[in-house]
Parts: C-alpha cells; sequence; structure tokens
C-alpha cells in the first residue's frame, strides 16, 4: 500500500447522465477562438490558423448548478461550450481513429475573468489568471456517446435571464473534434479521463449575481446555472 504524507485529495469527476456513476477528471484542454464570428468578436482574424489550447484544473469543473462570482474581478463572462470526455489516448492519433478515443459529451460553460485575461494578454503572461479559477467550468452531466451519437453538428445556444446572449451550431466549429484530438496527440500524450471544451460560439458578455444561465446544446441537454 502506497503511503502518502498527507491524505490524497479527492479524484475530480462529473456526473454521468442516468445513473449514480462519476466520470474521473485527468485533465482538461479548451481551445481558443474554435468560432468564425467569436474570433471576430474578440478582434482576431476568422481565418483558420493553426489552433492553440489553454488549461483548466480538473477540479475547476462543476456540476452544482452554482456559479460563485470570482475575486479580483469586475468583468466575468459567459462562454458555452461542448465538453468532449475521452475514454482513452496516446500520442499522435490517426483523425480517422480520433473519435473512437471519446467516451461522452456534457454541456458546458468556460467561464472567464475577462478583465485579467485582457491584462495578461497586454503582458504577454499566461491567462490561467483569467481561465484556471475556482468553479470556473459549470457542466451538466455526461452522457456517453453510444446514446448521443457523436456530436457533428446542432444548435448550441445560451440564454441568460431568459434573453437569448450565445447561439450557433457545432458544424461552425473551425476546428472539428476529430482535429482538435489529432492536433493535441501530437504535443500531449492523451488518456482516459481527459476532458475536452471545444471552443465558444460568438455573443460572450458578463454576468452578474443572481443571473440565470441556461444552455443548450442540441442533441445532448441543457444546463442551468445560477450566479451567486
Amino acid at each position: 500500500m502506497t503511503s502518502y504524507a498527507i491524505d490524497p485529495p479527492e479524484i475530480p469527476s462529473v456526473p454521468v447522465a442516468g445513473g449514480d456513476s462519476r466520470f474521473p477528471v485527468r485533465r482538461v484542454y479548451c481551445i481558443g477562438r474554435n468560432y468564425a464570428a467569436h474570433a471576430v468578436e474578440m478582434g482576431h482574424d476568422p481565418d483558420r490558423e493553426p489552433p492553440f489550447f489553454f488549461q483548466k484544473n480538473p477540479d475547476n469543473l462543476d456540476a452544482s448548478g452554482e456559479f460563485p462570482y470570482p475575486p479580483q474581478t469586475s468583468d466575468v463572462h459567459h462562454e458555452v461550450e461542448l465538453a468532449v470526455a475521452l475514454k482513452s489516448g496516446g500520442t499522435d492519433i490517426p483523425l480517422e481513429r480520433a473519435l473512437d478515443h471519446v467516451w461522452g459529451y456534457a454541456v458546458s460553460l468556460d467561464m472567464t475573468r475577462r478583465d485579467l485575461q485582457g491584462e495578461m494578454k497586454k503582458m504577454g503572461r499566461p491567462w490561467e489568471i483569467g481561465k484556471a479559477f475556482e468553479r470556473s467550468a459549470p457542466i451538466g452531466p455526461f452522457v456517453p456517446a453510444e446514446t448521443t451519437g457523436h456530436l457533428s453538428e446542432g444548435r448550441i445556444e445560451l440564454k441568460v435571464n431568459g434573453n437569448v446572449t450565445q447561439e450557433g451550431n457545432l458544424n461552425q466549429m473551425i476546428w472539428k473534434v476529430p482535429e482538435m484530438i489529432n492536433y493535441l496527440s501530437q504535443f500531449y500524450e492523451l488518456k482516459a479521463g481527459d476532458v475536452l471544451l471545444s471552443g465558444t460560439p460568438s455573443g460572450v458578455g458578463p454576468v452578474v449575481r443572481g443571473d440565470r444561465m441556461h444552455a443548450t446544446i442540441e442533441g445532448l441537454g441543457e444546463l442551468d446555472v445560477v450566479v451567486v
């Protein structure tokens, strides 16, 4: 039996739809500017360019239905995204075999301290302070791909207090899910438990305490989150 210097922390996990089991999370990879309209609204060229990724921490994923407004910021933005859970991995995964490694999908949000992210961009520093904070990735239950099929199209939408703020279609992603897996595996050894957040459509904007967010992805389900 392994002896630890301190009690090991609990394994981060996300509920699985329709049962009591949970999906254990190893790493969280997030792709940036993966919808052309969002690239434009963020002040960038919408043309296809090599993808880039940043990471959130595994325990940033939160299925509680509440998003605590974080400290040291006055400009927190919502970003609705498709989450992809991997059941296996490897290196240099061929494009045509990439979806073989997908276990399931979930509706998620990439909450962002936009003001802090902007400050880091100006100074050429990493973004983690704007992206990888506590409970910064509200998420719904993972649904097995054998139930949903592999999601390559379908409406993705976010309403804040009943008003549509973000809308698009999964087929508008610049880099599709198989391409993300293929690309990431050239730089990292992907493994079971890895989660990919696949980018957000245009319409990102701020939230305040008391706001209610309702995220949906066609063929997958919905996610309700209140800002507290």
